[in-house]
């Protein structure tokens, strides 16, 4: 089988990456993985016979997506690091994120502005899509059902690659077909355009799929490819998953109303799966949610995660945000890569009572440090995340990773709902709502006098509360197209500057690709 990696829009053969390693790969974090070249590619003529080919296939698109968010810990370069609360210590390729200076020649920056690794996972999907029927007309054991449960999974995971193209470059070529692995010289489609294929997409993949796997789920009976649901649910897409990524969809075009009803779909249906708050405890030890695994956490099955499971061979060294965060007394390392300062932290924690972090100003010493340790030092580190190993490891000298890439979990999506109750009028829902995550880390009411504007206070609850989970950045550019009271921010805005440069690599294999009009003089 090929698995065909575009170097977007060439009109060069593109490179192959066999399923073997596809499938051995997923959810790792391995740098330089879609540069892979494969000298044991499968043939076209001998996939798509049987429903093994569909699952590995299916797998083969998790683990490319995999691969897009953590190969050189894009995840998090995209949304916590540019114009984030993280200062760098020592590398100037990170300083040039969190400054925004994207165009600096420096290879980093370079990868990050290809798009590449996105319609990799669009190619892959636009495969199975094309091919699956194929197995249905050959292979008597591969149901409607679990043909269509399939399906939807790889139209959410196409869709949700677009919509990361379009948060991060905006108008982009809308490919729908694999082109045989050959892509023409095709021009941008309007965002406005991807977003609303997008939405057609995942309402689609919504209403097919399951709550869970394996599960006696109606819109999935039986052993999905007679496998059980602990092995499944963890990992895979699931109903609550779609219509939480699409509450997201909804609140970066500024479809409230939209963002109201996803999210209580959501929040209504959250004990089908079960997904379930968190206490601080749980969220931050190092075996408890970040090893994105409900086993974990008293079996409650995270919205979605992407997993990196130690015991799967799965956690690597890279692609994990510990890999910058991480350094002494946690691990054995003089210092991070990246850090919060001190004044940061204390301007946003800043109630003895937070569970999260809280300083005793008399004292000096922290109440409580699991979001961040050694505070005493001129360096915090930013150990909120730190599964080292499978998260029970004590050893420092162990630098192995396995957290997961938490795409959104109850408290984030609690707080997305505040914010659109808010922008909707509903005070008193939206308070409450914010209420009862502060309620669960232990401070505070909201306290319109004192704080101020409910909006606001939504915000700096959502900086506090997901520091470190790939969200800032996204989160200020919702809040500004929300507030409009940051002129510098609406004029970078208004003039594109958002979205990040294009790669020359992709401006020079498609013509009708142009350089983004704000980064063309800088």
């Amino acid at each position: 089988m090929k698995y065909l990696i575009p170097n977007l829009s060439s009109k060069c053969k593109t490179r192959l990456l066999p399923l073997a390693l596809l499938c051995s790969l997923l959810f790792t974090g391995c740098k330089k993985l879609l540069d892979i070249e494969s000298n044991h590619a499968v043939s076209e003529a001998n996939m798509w016979n049987s429903h093994e080919d569909t699952r590995a296939a299916l797998i083969g698109v998790y683990g490319l997506t995999r691969a897009a968010l953590a190969n050189n810990n894009a995840y998090w370069m995209y949304g916590e690091l540019r114009s984030g609360d993280f200062s760098s210590v020592n590398r100037q390729d990170l300083d040039a994120i969190i400054n925004n200076n994207l165009h600096a020649p420096m290879d980093l920056l370079k990868d990050l502005s290809n798009w590449r690794r996105f319609y990799a996972i669009i190619n892959a999907a636009n495969l199975f899509l094309e091919h699956v029927g194929e197995v249905k007309a050959r292979d008597p054991k591969y149901s409607e059902q679990n043909m269509n449960v399939d399906i939807a999974q790889v139209r959410f995971l196409r869709a949700y690659a677009y919509f990361w193209l379009v948060r991060i470059w905006g108008d982009a070529p809308l490919i729908t077909t694999s082109h045989d692995g050959e892509f023409a010289d095709k021009a941008k489609d309007s965002q406005d355009k991807i977003l609303a294929f997008i939405e057609q997409e995942m309402q689609g993949a919504a209403n097919v799929l399951p709550y869970k796997y394996s599960s006696g789920d109606v819109q999935q009976q039986g052993q999905y490819y007679n496998v059980g649901g602990d092995k499944w649910n963890d990992v895979l897409v699931k109903k609550t998953s779609v219509y939480a990524v699409m509450a997201h969809v909804a609140a970066w075009q500024g479809k409230y109303s939209l963002v109201e009803a996803y999210t209580r779909f959501v929040l209504d249906n959250a004990g089908k799966v079960p997904h379930s708050f968190m206490k601080t405890d749980d969220l931050t030890k190092g075996s408890g949610f970040f090893t994105g695994t409900s086993k974990a956490v008293g079996n409650q099955i995270p919205i979605w995660c992407i997993n990196s499971e130690y015991a799967k061979g799965e956690a690597a060294y890279s692609g994990h945000l510990e890999e910058l965060t991480l350094a002494a007394p946690v691990i054995s390392k003089n210092l991070p890569e990246i850090y919060v300062p001190k004044d940061t932290v204390l301007k946003l924690f800043d109630q003895l009572t937070d569970e999260r972090f809280a300083l005793d100003s008399i004292t000096g010493f922290p109440t409580s440090d699991r979001y961040f340790t050694a505070f005493s030092n001129h360096m915090p580190i930013f150990s909120k995340i730190k599964v080292v190993q499978d998260g029970s490891v004590a050893n420092p000298n162990y630098r192995i990773f396995a957290s997961a890439i938490i795409v959104t979990r109850m408290e984030e999506l609690t707080l997305l709902r505040a914010e659109a109750l808010a922008v909707l009028g509903n005070t008193q829902g939206a308070i409450d709502l914010l209420n009862q995550i502060r309620d669960l880390r232990k401070i505070g009411k909201y306290n319109a006098a004192l704080e101020g504007d409910l909006v606001d206070a939504i915000f700096k609850e959502r900086r506090k509360e997901l520091i470190g989970e790939g969200w800032r950045w996204f989160d200020i550019i919702r809040y500004n197209k929300i507030k409009h009271n940051d002129p510098v921010f609406l004029k970078m805005m208004n003039e594109g500057g958002i979205y990040w440069p294009i790669a020359d690599d992709v401006l020079s294999t498609n013509h009708l690709i142009s350089q983004q009009p704000y980064w063309l003089n800088r």
